[in-house]
């Protein structure tokens, strides 16, 4: 098992005959993934072809659901209209939705929170996020289902779920994973905007009811209170051992480092705050990315 995409996930990537788009459709493909179709408003009719792979192009994505049964998107499209490339996926009843775009407007995206507020059955995960792996059972880890950006190779279907809101801390994560053998279940990047779709804690709900992910990493970072009131539900509701990294301890108070969501304001939101409160709910918490492997052999007893 996994959680939200596996090897049966039909995907259509908005944006795909873009070079962004184009790329990593490329690398999914490479992958193994089930990537079904493409969409571009203006170029339906065209075929998105890349070795043995000859991949329709959609006008819409209500038209790419119909054809081919895709279940998943992924969002390439420029800032200014993925706000509404999102709701477009949702319109057309699509169940899980990555916006991998970074700097979609804030209002853009209060928008889309507020009509999904309505709308049951569809996820969305990001905006300005990695994506979601989970790796596949065969050579190499291929054939499982790689939506967004994250570099499949360094990926190995194991025990760990890994959810974290920064795209390279979650690559370090999965890199660690590998290396010491136990591989990953699934790796979900939730992006790090301050308004966003799938919440850190939503992930773990999801991790801890999955039967195959055994431990779980949390990779947060300044900005927030999502880390406190996921460590607040791990204490009372958790069944697996957690390990979690904080990053931007070093982050001056009220400057934006990086991520939209990462500032510190008004003395909430520290890397120090945030790291007590993991530890008070019986969470390893690993001082730098390199401790990260360590901190969840200390969570789990693993050898």
């Amino acid at each position: 098992m996994a959680i939200l995409v596996d090897e049966s996930t039909k995907v259509v990537v908005q944006g795909i005959t873009g070079g962004f788009g184009g790329r990593h459709a490329q690398l999914s493909l490479d992958y193994g993934t089930q990537l079904v179709a493409g969409v571009t408003p203006g170029k339906g009719g065209q075929v998105f072809e890349h070795g043995d792979h000859k991949v329709p192009v959609f006008d819409t994505v209500e038209q790419a659901v119909r054809e081919t049964g895709a279940t998943a998107s992924a969002i390439f499209v420029p800032p200014a209209f993925a706000g509404d490339a999102i709701l477009e996926s949702v319109d057309a009843g699509v169940a899980l939705v990555v916006a991998i775009t970074e700097g979609i407007p804030v209002r853009d995206m209060m928008k889309v929170k507020a009509t999904m507020a309505g709308t049951e059955g569809v996820r969305l995960v990001g905006p300005n996020c990695p994506g979601i792996v989970t790796p596949g059972r065969g050579e190499d880890s291929h054939g499982g289902c790689r939506i967004g950006i994250a570099p499949g190779y360094i990926h190995k279907r194991g025990r760990v779920g890994i959810v974290s809101r920064s795209g390279t801390l979650t690559y370090e994560a999965v890199w660690q994973t590998t290396q010491r053998g136990y591989g990953q279940s699934t790796c979900v990047g939730i992006g790090g905007d301050p308004i966003n779709g799938t919440s850190h804690l939503d992930t773990l709900k999801l991790f801890n009811d999955d039967e195959e992910t055994e431990a779980i990493i949390m990779i947060g970072e300044i900005g927030g209170s999502a880390e406190e009131e996921a460590a607040e539900w791990v204490s009372q509701n958790c069944k697996k051992p957690v390990a979690a990294f904080i990053a931007g301890a070093t982050a001056p108070p009220g400057r934006r480092m990086g991520h939209a969501g990462a500032i510190v304001s008004g003395g909430k939101g520290t890397a120090q705050a945030k790291k007590e409160a993991l530890r008070a709910a019986g969470i390893a918490v690993a001082e730098t990315p390199a401790e990260i492997g360590e901190a969840l052999v200390e969570a789990t007893g693993w050898a």
